[in-house]
Parts: C-alpha cells; sequence; structure tokens
C-alpha cells in the first residue's frame, strides 16, 4: 500500500536528509510532506530546498520560511527583518548559496507558494499549530507558523476527526521528554526532533500509516527504526507553562 510520510524540521542537514531519505526508501507511489523549517542553522539550506522541491508531495511553510520571505520583498532586502533571521540561522542560509542570487530568488518563488496547511483528510499539516481558540478561516500566519503554547496546553482536540501533525516546537523541551521522542498531545503530534541541536541531532520522518518512525542522526552515524508505540511520548497539556503574552516573541527554534 502507498505510505503517507512526514519529514520534521530539517533546518539545512542535507546529509541527514539524504541519509532518511535512504531509510525509509520511498516507493514512486509514496505521499511524502515536510512540517516546515527546511532552511537555516544547518550548512546546506539550499540543497535541501531543491531536493524537497523536486522529490517530495508537498510541505506547508514553517517560520523559517516566513523569516526569509519577510527579508525579501519584491527582489529587496527588508532591513527591520534582516537582523532577526540572520541572528535566527539566516546566515548559513545565504551561504550555502555560493553567491547563486538566481538560484535564490528562483528558491524564494517556491517558498512563497508553500501552503500553511495541509488537509489529508484524517490528518491536517502545519508547521506550528493554531489558535484553538479562532476557526481555521481566522487564522493567520502568525498562529501557523509561531504559535507554541497556546495550542500545546488546550486540554480539548482543535478537530474531532482530524489529527494535527507539527513540527516547530523541538519536542525534548516539553517536560518529561526525552531526546529524540515525538510528542502527543490533544489531538497533534508533534514530529520536530532538534536536528540542529547538540542535545538532539534526530531527523525524523513518520510513516503514519504503517506506524513507524525513521531516524538518523546527523552527529553520530546512527540510524533507528521505531514503532509509534515506542517513539512517542504522550504529555499531559496542564503541564504546560503558558508565558505571557509580552513575554512570548517569535523565539525560532
Amino acid at each position: 500500500m502507498p505510505r503517507r510520510l512526514f519529514i520534521g524540521d530539517i533546518h539545512g542537514h542535507y546529509d541527514g536528509l539524504q541519509r532518511l531519505w535512504d531509510a525509509i526508501a520511498p516507493e514512486s507511489d509514496d505521499e511524502i510532506y515536510c512540517v516546515g523549517d527546511l532552511i537555516d542553522r544547518g550548512p546546506k539550506s539550499a540543497d535541501v530546498v531543491d531536493f524537497i522541491r523536486r522529490h517530495a508531495t508537498n510541505c506547508v511553510r514553517g517560520n523559517h520560511e516566513q523569516l526569509i520571505l519577510d527579508t525579501f520583498i519584491d527582489g529587496k532586502i527588508n532591513p527591520p527583518t534582516l537582523q532577526g533571521w540572520i541572528f535566527s540561522g539566516g546566515q548559513a542560509t545565504l551561504t550555502s548559496y555560493h553567491g547563486a542570487a538566481s538560484t535564490l530568488e528562483d528558491h524564494l518563488e517556491w517558498l512563497r507558494q508553500l501552503p500553511l496547511y495541509i488537509d489529508l483528510g484524517d490528518l491536517w499539516l502545519v508547521h506550528a499549530g493554531v489558535n484553538p481558540m479562532l476557526p481555521i478561516a481566522e487564522q493567520s500566519s502568525y498562529e501557523m507558523c509561531w504559535i507554541r503554547e497556546t495550542f500545546h496546553s488546550s486540554l480539548t482536540p482543535f478537530f474531532s476527526d482530524k489529527l494535527i501533525i507539527t513540527g516547530h516546537t523541538i519536542t525534548f523541551t516539553f517536560p518529561g521528554v526525552d531526546p529524540g521522542q515525538i510528542v502527543a498531545g490533544r489531538g497533534w503530534l508533534d514530529i520536530d526532533t532538534g536536528v540542529y541541536h547538540p542535545r538532539s541531532g534526530w531527523l525524523t520522518a513518520l510513516d503514519w500509516d504503517n506506524q513507524i518512525v525513521y531516524q538518523v542522526n546527523v552527529f553520530e552515524p546512527i540510524e533507528r527504526v521505531r514503532s509509534c508505540a515506542e517513539a512517542i511520548t504522550y504529555l499531559d497539556p496542564t503541564l504546560i507553562k503558558k508565558r505571557p503574552r509580552h513575554v512570548a516573541t517569535r523565539a525560532a527554534f
């Protein structure tokens, strides 16, 4: 049967992506989706974007894609957002293009058309989450690319008939979660296992239909395949501490 596979935040780790791709060994009728944050922090963002646009089925826009799009507007650099993007790993992305402005602009055009969410019927893909107090029609790119505690602490699933799959928040930053685990909350599943972070290094692909998790570590020559039962940690949403609104800034994990 064809598989639906979901890849967590890649953050420019092209070599790790290639190892993960070899591990999942996709067939031509498999569908492969990315949860965003293809770029920044890692050394080969340009290669990641080029590969994903050619080989994946689709990808949602992450906060790091939003950062670069807010920095390059109509072919010009927008100074107010440049510093924030560079601070969040944008310098590594610029370096990965080796001065090839035409390639960068081509990739920016592709990033601009990435959807904020993808509805697969039983699964709903988005980068960060949704505001549980707003209907879908009123959700903005800010909620879908940046939200954290307000979404994760919700006691009620947003959808009654869909599971939300996200990235954005590194899973070991949740209370009681070990590096490399994926996290299940009330109606959502987070697969960002922190590929760039020295505490983790794990890049994850989820085969939802067969309940299998594929992982490679970018800091060590380690690959592993686990069942979802082994790989998922279930989160008590009451343990999530909400930050005051004025503190909940766009911290780009």
